[in-house]
């Protein structure tokens, strides 16, 4: 196992998700489940929320705000570090800027 114990008991955290091992399947009787059989267990799952009805249809729609490209010049001891970390440093170097210009908005 790739991943680092934590001081929680049971849980284990992984530098990627490509690092995790791969999910048990899903057992054919699980995947024969009707759609009134699903629903009953999660009816009777005391950690599955009820969502009120109406619920989704108050909401507002949003459209997603895609991204742009551009062209960034870094330091090579930036770039080392987030490409070193794996496959989605684009998206993580895309993740700090994002955490540092929310932390500036909310300070300001």
């Amino acid at each position: 196992m790739n991943g680092k114990r934590t001081s929680k008991p049971g849980t284990v955290r992984f530098d990627s998700l490509d690092a995790m091992p791969p999910a048990t399947p899903l057992s054919a009787a699980f995947k024969a489940l009707s759609d009134e059989d699903a629903a009953r267990r999660a009816a009777a799952d005391p950690d599955a929320g009820v969502i009120p009805p109406g619920f989704w249809d108050a909401l507002p729609s949003v459209a997603a705000e895609t991204k742009e490209q551009i062209t960034l010049r870094l330091d090579p001891e930036v770039l080392r570090h987030f490409r070193g970390l794996g496959k989605g440093y684009q998206s993580r170097i895309n993740a700090v800027l994002k955490s540092y210009v929310r932390a500036k908005e909310n300070a300001g």
